[in-house]
């Protein structure tokens, strides 16, 4: 018996997308991000390097996302998000670009003569200090970065004063034969160009995803650290941790929340004194009229603001202790020759 078999023709595949218009890419020791239109003839995923044309001259670049009209898929991202993303990171500090174009995917010798590049180092930052020494320049050279097209050599330094490295400039232009351009930065900038890993164990976040670095204010340690030691609130470049930012809106939040300090409270144990809080936990430490302490939760007090006993005199008692002959705040030393009330305890949780 014969038997025929029917071979169903293939489905048809869908037209495959045409490559995206715009590419969005971080290049740059500064961790710099352009967007910038593509003459890319075929699709490239996230993380692929690029060349690409830039202000500076010609490099090489990470791409990190593609712009569309729905940003439906996983790898691509509408502009009005970039455009939220930009706002909400630095707004107009925050280090992007539209001047530019992507040519190409880079290349094994695109890559090699990058890599050539990134050898000379060593010597190169050797001779240009050697050469800020010899005009009596008191800076530091920390970092270069050199272009893949060879349009200009890029160092990076710090310096306490201003100085003049106009003849350093023609001098190593001379040396190099390219075009010198020297930028000055701060120690917060050294360390994302110069720093690896922080004492968390994880990559600065300075070097990482941070693009504009803005002071850090000493109220945040204060609030959130139950030490001011240098050694556990500075960061790599000395300064005040990054990381102390992050938080910094939540814990000043919890904070207002809190009773003042000196203050009078109701809890179950009766009236007492405000002492102490603790921002994270909202713990309140009182101190009762009974003169016992105790550590209340924020949600446990009754009553806020209560008003302060009135003293024989007619005056209002401001603090525990406090007399009409002029008592001593808890937590403050006495005066020599005037003991003064005693204090309440440790004031601090």
């Amino acid at each position: 018996m014969i038997v025929s078999l029917e071979v169903m023709p293939p489905e048809p595949r869908p037209p495959e997308a045409p490559p995206p218009e715009t590419i969005v890419v971080r290049y740059g020791y500064p961790r710099l991000i352009g967007e910038f239109p593509s003459d890319l003839k075929t699709k490239v995923g996230c993380g692929t390097r690029l060349v690409v044309r830039t202000p500076r001259g010609t490099e090489i670049a990470e791409m990190l996302a593609t712009t569309c009209g729905n940003g439906g898929c996983g790898k691509s991202i509408t502009r009005e998000k970039l455009l939220a993303y930009i706002a909400n990171s630095g707004g107009t500090y925050f280090p992007f670009s539209e001047n530019g174009r992507v040519l190409r995917a880079a290349t094994a010798p695109d890559l090699a003569r990058q890599q050539q590049l990134d050898e000379q180092k060593p010597q190169h930052l050797r001779l240009i200090q050697e050469g800020a020494v010899r005009h009596g320049l008191s800076m530091k050279i920390v970092q270069v970065e050199y272009l893949l097209g060879g349009e200009r050599m890029i160092f990076y330094f710090t310096s306490e004063h201003r100085v003049d490295f106009r003849t350093l400039v023609r001098d190593m232009a001379g040396l190099f034969h390219t075009r010198i351009e020297l930028r000055h930065v701060g120690e917060r900038e050294e360390a994302r160009l110069t720093a690896d890993y922080e004492k968390c164990g994880q990559h600065c976040c300075c070097r990482q995803f941070l693009k504009v670095l803005t002071p850090i204010p000493m109220r945040a340690a204060k609030i959130q650290k139950a030490t001011l030691d240098p050694t556990k609130i500075s960061g790599r470049c000395g300064r005040l941790m990054c990381c102390l930012r992050y938080e910094d809106q939540t814990y000043e939040e919890l904070r207002k929340k809190l009773p003042r300090r000196y203050s009078r409270v109701r809890t179950k144990q009766g009236e007492g004194w405000v002492i102490d809080g603790q921002v994270l936990t909202q713990i309140v430490l009182v101190l009762h009229d009974d003169g016992k302490q105790a550590a209340v939760p924020l949600e446990s007090i009754e009553a806020f603001d209560l008003p302060k006993p009135t003293m024989p005199g007619g005056r209002k008692m401001q603090f525990p202790g406090d007399t009409d002959e002029g008592g001593i705040r808890p937590g403050k030393a006495a005066p020599s020759g005037n003991g003064g009330p005693p204090r309440p305890g440790a004031s601090g949780m």
